[in-house]
């Protein structure tokens, strides 16, 4: 058994919280409100405005769409835009939720998860009695896609690094990482907003696109890539990395439990997110599922399963739809 500073019980939250805003790409007004879940639950989202009974679960075999932002659906109803609550509840420590929406759309508020981190601490954290099953890196996972690369390595905590490479001056090459507590996320992280170039948005607008978007939301790049045309500036210098880790943590979250490793991802995005979380599960012999226990003031892991993936079956969802199955994949293996 190893010492870990992971608390070892799942949460949930003390009350139920709301929020109002718009759809990023719809455009159309949204009500969200996330409430308390009983153990082992997960996080499920809910489309009210449907009469949902079953909900969507946060499940990476439930993602249909991985262009410009991740929609995961069951049958006919879908919840777009689902990385940045996600990141959220992921920065928060939140294991066990349920989100209600009255639209196909989580809204986009900024185009951070400052607001909900907000709401959830207003919320507070309930501790539950159930202990938390994490997935514990053994061996090296590289995945590739393209120019893209996304690995994760054995670390005794949940560590991020991301890097990106843009040809506009503002932003050039970027690189951020955290080992992620809630302090840290919501100090570091969660307040990063979502970007583009002003000629993606206006050509988005022409399609239909991001109707919801504007400098509200949105970090809108000068045409001539050494601004930005919102007034209040950037919040932070590497504000664009910071975000793309944002989203990485969201939809990481989709795999159904905690990690322990530290992913290290380079010019990747929704898609790649997928694919790689695909790789990791598919490497069972680089991976086991432990459960925590609290032995003398710290956090304790003990194997409860074996790396197969047999029982990787059991615990995280593999059933992946094969059109978001990136091309050019390689995933490999190695201590």
């Amino acid at each position: 058994m190893t010492s870990i500073s992971l608390n070892p019980h799942q949460h949930t939250l003390k009350k139920s919280v709301s929020c109002y805003g718009v759809g990023l790409h719809s455009g159309d007004p949204v009500t969200l409100t996330i409430r308390p879940a009983s153990e082992n639950s997960g996080i499920r989202f809910f489309r009210i405005d449907l009469d949902d009974k079953q909900g969507i679960p946060a499940h990476m075999d439930k993602v249909v769409d991985t262009r410009l932002a991740t929609t995961i659906a069951d049958k006919e109803k879908y919840v777009s835009t689902t990385e940045h609550i996600m990141a959220a509840l992921q920065g928060y420590g939140v294991d066990n939720a349920t989100i209600e929406l009255d639209g196909a759309e989580v809204p986009i508020m900024d185009g951070s998860a400052g607001p909900f981190m907000l709401l959830l601490k207003k919320a507070g954290l309930k501790k539950q009695r159930a202990m938390r099953k994490v997935l514990r890196i053994t061996k090296k996972i590289v995945f590739t896609s393209g120019d893209t690369e996304i690995k994760i390595l054995p670390y005794e905590g949940f560590k991020v690094s991301g890097e990106i490479h843009f040809d506009a001056p503002i932003i050039k090459t970027q690189s951020y990482s955290i080992d992620l507590t809630s302090e840290k996320f919501a100090k570091e992280i969660s307040r990063a907003r979502t970007f583009g170039y002003v000629e993606q948005v206006e050509e988005l607008w022409a399609n239909g696109l991001a109707q919801g978007g504007n400098l509200d939301n949105v970090i809108a790049i000068h045409w001539d890539r050494n601004t930005i045309l919102n007034e209040g500036g950037l919040r932070f210098a590497d504000e664009f990395i910071r975000h793309k880790v944002l989203d990485l943590i969201g939809d990481l979250a989709l795999l159904g439990c905690p990690i322990l490793g530290h992913v290290i991802a380079s010019r990747c995005g929704h898609t790649q997110h997928l694919g790689f979380l695909m790789a990791l599960v598919q490497a069972a012999d680089c991976w086991e599922i432990v459960e925590l226990e609290t032995k003398g003031g710290q956090s304790v892991f003990h194997q409860v399963a074996s790396t197969t993936k047999a029982m990787s079956k059991q615990i995280i969802p593999l059933i992946v739809p094969q059109p978001l199955n990136p091309a050019n994949n390689v995933a490999s293996a190695s201590c």
